[in-house]
């Protein structure tokens, strides 16, 4: 699994993994963080569902992130290398996929997503507070 910038000391470039983490949030803030994300250098965000409701966005993480996630609003679930299988169809009825495997990385940065998550709820608190 490939992470987008950072070199994680878990997960060495270049080594397939066996599952993935994934990070739910919601639609909202996931949708901002995805264009903040995708407006940065290089290719900053991997594979993103979202749900058939379309109240939530979930961001494929490297497998790990679940045990120092700790962003308010979301959540960071581990998935003991079980993961979501990265074929381009989604793994269920409902949701769809935002960014599909094979057009982004395999994995998303933590720590990017964590400051894309922050940046995104800054700027819809921002947005709310004009109405």
């Amino acid at each position: 699994m490939r992470t987008s910038r950072i070199n994680d000391p878990r997960t060495p470039p270049g080594t397939p993994a066996a599952g993935c983490d994934v990070v739910t949030v919601p639609a909202r803030q996931g949708l901002e963080a995805v264009d903040i994300l995708r407006r940065g250098p290089g290719d900053a965000v991997g594979p993103v569902l979202h749900d058939d409701g379309g109240d939530t966005l979930v961001f494929l993480v490297p497998p790990g992130t679940a045990a120092a996630w700790d962003v308010p609003g979301s959540t960071c679930t581990e998935t003991d290398g079980r993961g979501l299988p990265l074929a381009p169809e989604p793994p269920g009825a409902g949701p769809d996929w935002l960014l599909p495997p094979g057009e982004a990385d395999l994995a998303t940065d933590p720590a990017v997503l964590r400051e894309a998550l922050g940046e995104a709820a800054r700027m819809i608190k921002a947005a709310d507070s004009c109405r």
